[in-house]
């Protein structure tokens, strides 16, 4: 074996298939740079963008891998070929499993983020006995308003 082969070459070799190079017929998707102001956005969000872009970009390689093995499978009735193709489509799916789970685990970390609790163990009131009565039940202190305003007329 040559070891001065490419990959291709290896694996048409292989797959005793022949290599095609084919154009795209449509233009790539551009690939978008998340560019992210340090100043403005924590390391839990840059953390958070980065994953992301990460695992939208294996998604979109994987499916581009699948094409190309499905045809290389379609081609040459290889089991391997076939094989290999069946465990490209299972990491794809994992993949995008792992896209949903990221953004879970982030809603959950925002939630704890905002859940505060503040405990206060020794507390003052000052004022009379009736008016923290009123604080408490506001349904007695609207009528003890209203049979107030009604003597008054």
């Amino acid at each position: 074996m040559n070891h001065n082969k490419s990959v291709n070459e290896k694996i048409s070799e292989v797959l005793d298939v022949e290599f095609v190079v084919e154009e795209p017929s449509e233009p790539s998707k551009e690939k978008k740079a998340i560019v992210l102001e340090r100043d403005s956005i924590t390391d839990k969000e840059l953390d958070y963008e980065t994953v992301r872009s990460n695992l939208k970009e294996l998604i979109d390689v994987g499916r581009d891998a699948i094409d190309g093995i499905i045809k290389v499978a379609t081609e040459g009735d290889s089991p391997r070929a076939y094989e290999v193709a069946s465990q490209m489509i299972k990491m794809v799916a994992e993949t995008n499993k792992d896209l949903i789970e990221l953004h879970k685990i982030v809603k959950e970390i925002n939630k704890e983020e905002l859940t505060v609790t503040n405990t206060t163990n020794q507390s003052i009131y000052v004022g009379s006995t009736s008016e923290l009565q009123d604080l408490i039940n506001q349904s007695r202190s609207s009528k003890k308003a209203l049979k107030i305003s009604e003597e008054d007329e």
